[in-house]
């Protein structure tokens, strides 16, 4: 989608040009001579930080313990530390819009906290109970004197209408992505708080029971782990992170690179190889079998680039680490496997560098930002009775070589 370019003397790195949850690797568009290893999406997470201790105020264990003394005594009251709390419905976090000062750039948006009071008046309609299992710790930040939840709102106990009174409305994670300015730190930095969130609830919800005795799960740790409810196993269960390899394959006495398409791809859009890493393999014995296997190329030497966190990928693998790699291939000859690709073919730096340019990022991202403006505030287009987004269609603006 976003793309980055390493157009050096011997080599160039493309990093996916596919806006689909097929395994991407996304980097913000630089230069056309360097290398842009500081911007990722849904990394740089500003409420990561060191663990505190549980004695601190602001740790996981501290915080719900008065999060969970808030909601026996059934009070609406702020609590100290100030608690800010993220609603996710269907894997799609509560966001707001704003216009922005300069009339000429698109609105820009904005995670949708909510205090603990809203969250509560949020429950009342519904038969659910709030309890502190619901919550997810996300972080703190001291200096303000407040700590991050999530939440996952698994019924109907938010209408479509009490949002649209707040002018907020659940928004795809992946159109946020579209939406943001990459040179924008404060919304880099939401939309990795809202790919860890979404990471974490995700795994809540396919990890409700033991995978050793098949008893319930409970959450530990104000949501970091869980572990199973049977007195006789209690085994822990930590949040998996599913490792993806992803490489630009390069012909280097040509000056070429391979890049493959999938048939629901929109025409002209292609993109580098990918795959799971397997038990027992290291990431370069991945990279090289993978492209084998999808292209029938032999690789050799393999280069680490760079890695982030991919948290828009099917609910069953809530987080995807995305890692990075230049391939040198031995062999040059492409045998496409047609279960697994359309076609993959060899393009010339030029190629690469005609597509780079005459793609539309900025428009694409107004045309998300203005979207997700639209439905803040409440417009019927592209919602959903629930008050839910439906998914961003990829626009033909972003079709590429």
């Amino acid at each position: 989608m976003f793309c980055s370019s390493s157009l050096s003397s011997s080599s160039f790195f493309l990093s996916s040009l596919s806006h689909s949850p097929h395994f991407q690797f996304l980097f913000k568009r630089s230069s056309m001579s360097t290398i842009n290893l500081k911007v990722h999406a849904f990394a740089g997470n500003p409420l990561r930080s060191k663990t505190s201790k549980p004695t601190d105020l602001y740790s996981p264990i501290s915080a719900l313990e008065t999060l969970k003394t808030h909601l026996l005594n059934n009070t609406h009251e702020d609590s100290s530390p100030n608690f800010k709390v993220l609603p996710f419905k269907k894997g799609k976090p509560l966001a707001s819009s704003s216009e922005s000062i300069d009339t000429s750039s698109p609105p820009f948006w904005h995670l949708g906290w909510i205090t603990l009071a809203d969250c509560k008046w949020f429950w009342e309609s519904s038969d659910d109970l709030l309890s502190e299992d619901l919550f997810v710790y996300l972080g703190s930040d001291q200096d303000k004197d407040v700590i991050y939840w999530a939440i996952d709102i698994l019924g109907d106990s938010v209408s479509i209408r009490e949002l649209r009174d707040k002018k907020l409305c659940f928004v795809e994670l992946r159109t946020l992505m579209v939406a943001t300015d990459w040179a924008d730190s404060r919304a880099m930095g939401e939309l990795a708080v809202a790919g860890h969130a979404r990471a974490l609830l995700e795994w809540h919800n396919v990890s409700r029971f033991c995978g050793h005795c098949g008893g319930k799960t409970v959450p530990k740790d104000a949501g970091r782990r869980k572990q199973c409810s049977k007195e006789e196993c209690k085994k822990r269960v930590y949040p998996r992170v599913d490792p993806v390899v992803i490489m630009l394959v390069i012909d280097r006495e040509n000056d070429r690179a391979l890049l493959s398409r999938q048939s629901r791809y929109v025409p002209r859009m292609w993109s580098c190889l990918a795959g799971f890493i397997e038990p027992g393999e290291s990431l370069e014995e991945a990279v090289r079998r993978e492209t084998w296997e999808e292209t029938g190329i032999e690789v050799g030497e393999v280069i680490y680039h760079s890695s982030q966190p991919w948290p828009v990928g099917p609910s069953s693998m809530p987080c995807q680490l995305m890692v990075g790699f230049f391939a040198y291939a031995k062999s040059l000859e492409i045998h496409v496997d047609k279960e697994e690709l359309e076609d993959a073919q060899w393009h010339s730096r030029e190629d690469v560098r005609k597509a780079l340019t005459f793609t539309e990022y900025e428009k694409a991202q107004k045309t998300a930002a203005a979207k997700v403006d639209q439905m803040c505030k409440g417009v019927e287009k592209g919602g959903t009775s629930d008050g839910t987004e439906m998914p961003l269609k990829e626009p033909d603006s972003m079709s590429n070589l």
